[in-house]
């Protein structure tokens, strides 16, 4: 085992506290009122004043939370998440809710991430622009390649990363389609591996870091109710990018990703939802190591470690039950299905990877339905808990 050991009861404490702060959150002598004024203490309104002179302005806002987590690979690391919700001028109701997350952290190890995932509408949805914006200096962990890599090969390692993932799509046919393209930048650099570990005797491409340059196009149907805890829907994602070396990147190669997702109320007059998603990561050439199929961590596959399981293409699919309990509390029941494969024709039910779940959700913006989200994901191995804002998918 290459690891540095933890200590037997650094964990089970910081769950304790997590389970303490739940506990004293939905007591029942806690009026729902102080929660509000929570919630407001924690929101900015930044065009508070614009909206007071003219109505039909969106009273845009941006909600602030701390970050507070701790895992083996990262050890207790904390920070500020922000979700910024608007709308551009001139967007009547037919256009959905524009918003902008933020995640800053930090961890007592001196690493540091910071990440937006973005959806922005234009007026009337004639335009869309998605994309993801991360720079980090981020512990991970190595457990080589393959769908059986075995768990005593676990090593830790550190790498920074820059990416920049812009896509400007049109409505195009009909409504909710959008076809378009970007660019995608990710510079992975700075790999501190284990010292004659698995990743330092690698040679697969990228182990030592890697710039991958290049074009995607992107076509999106985008039908939820909303963006941020759809209860109606189906959202499908199809991206298609090529890399080489032509604007400075290290390796040649492709990779696909599809992304479909599933909201629905089976029941009138109720409160559940179901949601499904099915995702697909393929890549082919010379992609580097942290371009691969990487299952795990906090949206895929809950209960693993983030590459858990590594290799060229990756297929998950996942199921919840979204129970609304109070106006603010709700539960959630999750389970996935997930395996990596060399190639399309190695997939196989021998190496498929299997997750389950429970959540708590904390209503913390009515009008946008916006939640507080404490998952406990149990793998094969080990479970994992995450605290979050906004559902998983």
């Amino acid at each position: 085992m290459r690891k540095k050991k933890q200590h037997p009861y650094s964990m089970n404490w910081f769950k304790s506290i997590l389970f303490i702060g739940v506990f004293i959150l939905s007591s029942q002598t806690v009026h729902a009122q102080l929660f509000d004024k929570i919630v407001e203490f924690l929101t900015v309104h930044p065009n508070k004043k614009a909206v007071a002179r003219d109505s039909s302005i969106y009273p845009s806002k941006a909600i602030f939370t701390p970050v507070v987590s701790y895992a083996p690979e990262t050890n207790l690391s904390f920070g500020l998440g922000m979700k910024g919700l608007f709308k551009m001028r001139n967007s009547g109701p037919e256009t959905r809710t524009s918003n902008i997350p933020l995640t800053l952290q930090y961890t007592i190890e001196n690493k540091y991430l910071f990440f937006s995932g973005f959806d922005i509408f234009f007026p009337q949805e004639r335009y869309m622009l998605t994309g993801n914006v991360r720079v980090q200096s981020f512990p991970s962990l190595y457990f080589g390649i393959g769908p059986n890599s075995p768990k005593s090969n676990e090593e830790k390692f550190s790498y920074s990363q820059i990416l920049l993932e812009p896509i400007f799509l049109k409505n195009v046919f009909r409504k909710y389609l959008f076809a378009g393209a970007g660019i995608r930048y990710n510079k992975i650099g700075r790999v501190e591996p284990f010292p004659n570990g698995l990743l330092d005797e690698s040679t697969h491409p990228g182990s030592h870091g890697s710039t991958s340059t290049g074009m995607q196009f992107a076509l999106i149907y985008d039908s939820r109710d909303n963006i941020l805890n759809a209860k109606n829907g189906l959202y499908i994602r199809f991206t298609h990018g090529m890399y080489g070396e032509v604007l400075g990147g290290t390796q040649k190669f492709q990779l696909t990703r599809f992304d479909m997702r599933c909201y629905t109320q089976p029941f009138k007059k109720s409160s559940t939802t179901l949601a499904f998603q099915l995702f697909g990561h393929f890549s082919n050439g010379d992609t580097p190591l942290l371009e691969l199929g990487r299952l795990g961590g906090g949206e895929l596959m809950r209960g693993y470690f983030g590459g858990r399981y590594t290799d060229r293409h990756l297929i998950v699919t996942q199921f919840e039950w979204r129970q609304k309990i109070t106006k603010l509390w709700g539960l959630v029941l999750f389970a996935g299905l997930g395996e990596v494969a060399p190639s399309v024709n190695d997939f196989n039910f021998d190496n498929v990877r299997a997750s389950v779940g429970l959540g708590a959700r904390f209503l913390i913006d009515q009008k946008e339905d916006l939640n507080l989200r404490l998952d406990f994901g149990f793998g094969n191995e080990k479970s994992n808990y995450y605290f979050k804002i906004a559902e998983a998918f």
